[in-house]
C-alpha cells in the first residue's frame, strides 16, 4: 500500500522513509504469535515495544503511518504550529514589556510549516518500522483484518495469535453539510498539508482543536471566524475556564459565531460560503479554506471484528470491559477506537494496562487511571479529576477553592493574569476530587494535581510543598493555604488564644 504525504519535500520523504517505508520488506510470519497489535498509532506503539521488551513474540500491522495521528497529523505538528504562532504573539505583545519592535510581527507561514515537517520528520525515528524491528517486533504494513477468533491476516499472509489487540484510532468527522464536499474542506488530517496561509478561515468546531489551530491560524495572520453550536467555547470545560479563553479569542479578533450551526456551503467565485443558522437568524461567511474540526469516529470498518466475534458500533468503537479485553476473551482494544479519553498519553497508559491483562494474566482496571488533559490554547486550559457538574452529577459534594493569577506576583510580572487554580475538595475532607488550571503552560502544572489525586494527598498537605519564588506554580501551594484556613474555625481560633493567654 502506498502512502503519499504532500508536499513531497526532503521532510516528508524522510517522514514516509520511517514510518512507511516503501521497500520495506516483511518477516516470514512466525507459527503463533504471543500477541498481535493491529494499529500503529500510540497505543499500538506502546503495547507493542512494552510486550516484546518483556520476550513476548510480537507482530505490529500498519495500513498508514506507524505513530499514528499524535506524530503525523495531531499532536507533534499542531504543537509546532502553535509554537511559532505564540511567538508571533510574543513579538506583538512585545511593547507591553517595554520592548520597542519596528513593525507588527510578520510570519512566514511557509517557513513556519517547514519547520513543522523538518521537526516531525526528525521525531519520526522514535516511531520508525527499522526501530521497531530492532526491539523484536515482526512489522507488517498493509491492511489488516480479522478472520477468525485468532487469526488476522494482511497482504495474503496469516498471523495466528494467542492474543490480539485492536488499536486502530480514530480519524476526523465528516458532518452532513449540504455542499461541503463538493466546496472542499480540511481536517487535522489535511491541514498541516498547506504551505501557503489562508486568508479567510472558517472553522467549524470549538473542540479542543478547532479551539488550537484558530488561535493559531489567527495569530499567524489568518482572518478566522469560529463556528460552535454550543453557547460557549471547549463545551466539556469548565465553564469558568471556557469562558476566559472565550475573551481571550475576543481579544485577539477571532469573530465566534455560538450557538449556531452550518446548514450548508457553497463554492463561489468570492470564496467559500458558509450558510450558518442561530437564533440570530442566517448568517454568512465567506472563507478561502474551512476547517472541519467537528468530532471524531473510531476506525472500526475492514476490519472483520464480525468474524472474530467482538461487538462495536460506529459511534462509540470497540466495546469492551474496565480490564479492556473486547467480546473476544482473547482480543483487547485500546486508544481512541474504543475509548472516550482521546488522548496520546491516555493511550499511552491503557496500552501499559493491555499488557498487564493480555499477558499476565492482571487485573488492572481502565477506570483505576487518573487521566489528565490539557487544550493548548494561550492560556492552556488543563484538567484532572471530575468539575463542579461532574461532582455533582455523581452525588458528591464538593468544597472549591479558587486563586486567581492575578493575586499571584509572577502571573502579574509575565503580564498572564487571565487564568487560575481551581481544586475540588469531597466536603468535609482535604481529598481532591478534581482541578482545573488555567495559565500559559497549565498542562506543565497539571501534573502536581493529578499526583495528589494519584497518591492520596490532601489539599491541606500541597500547601506544604515549598515552591519556588516567584513561579505561577505557587498558586497551588496557595490554593493550599485557603483550605488550610478554612479549618480555623471560632471554636479553634478560641481555643488557640486560650492557650496562648495560659501559656503567657
Amino acid at each position: 500500500m502506498k502512502v503519499d504525504v504532500r508536499p513531497r519535500d526532503a521532510h516528508n520523504l524522510e517522514l514516509v522513509a520511517n514510518v512507511h517505508p516503501p521497500d520495506w520488506h516483511p518477516p516470514t510470519p512466525a507459527p503463533r504469535y504471543n500477541l498481535v497489535v493491529i494499529g500503529g498509532g500510540t497505543a499500538g506503539l506502546v503495547t507493542a515495544a512494552g510486550a516484546a521488551g518483556l520476550g513476548a513474540r510480537v507482530a505490529l500491522v500498519e495500513r498508514a503511518l506507524l505513530g499514528g495521528d499524535c506524530l503525523n497529523v495531531g499532536c507533534v505538528p499542531s504543537k509546532c504550529v502553535i509554537r511559532s504562532s505564540r511567538a508571533a504573539a510574543s513579538v506583538g505583545a512585545a511593547g507591553a514589556a517595554g520592548v520597542r519592535v519596528e513593525g507588527p510581527a510578520a510570519p512566514d507561514f511557509g517557513a513556519v510549516m517547514e519547520r513543522m515537517r523538518g521537526i516531525r520528520a526528525r521525531i519520526s525515528h522514535h516511531d520508525s518500522a527499522e526501530r521497531f524491528r530492532g526491539l523484536g517486533v515482526d512489522v507488517f504494513l498493509g491492511d489488516g483484518h480479522f478472520t477468525g477468533p485468532s487469526t488476522i491476516a494482511v497482504n495474503g499472509r496469516a498471523l495466528r495469535f494467542t492474543k490480539a489487540v485492536v488499536a486502530t484510532g480514530g480519524r476526523a468527522e465528516h458532518p452532513a453539510i449540504a455542499g461541503l464536499e463538493e466546496a472542499g474542506f480540511l481536517t487535522n488530517e489535511t491541514v498541516f498539508e498547506l504551505t501557503e496561509r489562508p486568508r479567510r478561515l472558517a472553522v467549524i468546531g470549538a473542540g479542543p482543536i478547532g479551539c488550537e489551530l484558530a488561535q493559531a491560524f489567527a495569530r499567524l495572520g489568518s482572518d478566522v471566524t469560529l463556528i460552535h453550536t454550543g453557547e460557549h467555547i471547549l463545551s466539556r470545560e469548565d465553564a469558568d475556564a471556557a469562558e476566559t479563553l472565550q475573551r481571550v479569542f475576543v481579544d485577539e479578533g477571532i469573530h465566534l459565531l455560538l450557538g449556531a450551526r452550518p446548514t450548508r456551503v457553497q463554492h463561489t467565485p468570492q470564496g467559500k460560503v458558509v450558510h450558518v443558522e442561530s437564533s440570530r437568524g442566517e448568517q454568512v461567511v465567506t472563507a478561502d479554506e474551512i476547517l472541519v474540526a467537528a468530532g471524531r469516529v473510531p476506525n472500526v470498518d475492514g476490519l472483520g471484528l464480525e468474524t472474530a466475534g467482538i461487538v462495536y458500533d460506529r459511534e462509540h468503537g470497540v466495546k469492551v470491559d474496565d480490564h479492556l479485553r473486547t467480546t473476544n476473551g482473547r482480543v483487547y482494544a485500546a486508544g481512541d477506537v474504543c475509548m472516550a479519553e482521546k488522548f496520546t498519553h491516555a493511550a499511552d497508559f491503557a496500552a501499559r494496562t493491555v499488557i498487564q491483562n493480555a499477558l499476565f494474566l492482571g487485573r488492572k482496571k481502565l477506570s483505576g487511571l487518573t487521566i489528565p488533559w490539557c487544550t493548548y490554547t494561550d492560556p492552556e486550559i488543563a484538567h484532572v479529576g471530575l468539575s463542579e457538574g461532574g461532582a455533582a452529577g455523581r452525588g458528591v459534594v464538593v468544597d472549591t477553592f479558587v486563586r486567581p493569577f492575578s493575586e499571584v506576583d509572577r502571573a502579574v510580572i509575565d503580564g498572564e493574569e487571565a487564568g487560575f487554580v481551581k481544586v475540588h475538595v469531597r466536603r468535609g475532607t482535604d481529598r481532591i476530587v478534581g482541578a482545573t488550571v488555567v495559565a500559559r503552560h497549565a498542562g506543565d502544572m497539571i501534573g502536581e494535581l493529578a499526583l495528589a489525586i494519584t497518591a492520596g494527598i490532601g489539599l491541606g498537605r500541597l500547601a506544604s510543598v515549598i515552591h519556588p519564588y516567584p513561579t505561577q506554580a505557587e498558586a497551588i501551594r496557595q490554593v493550599g493555604d485557603m483550605y488550610n484556613r478554612t479549618r480555623l474555625t471560632p471554636t479553634v481560633k478560641r481555643l488557640f488564644g486560650a492557650w496562648l493567654w495560659w501559656t503567657r
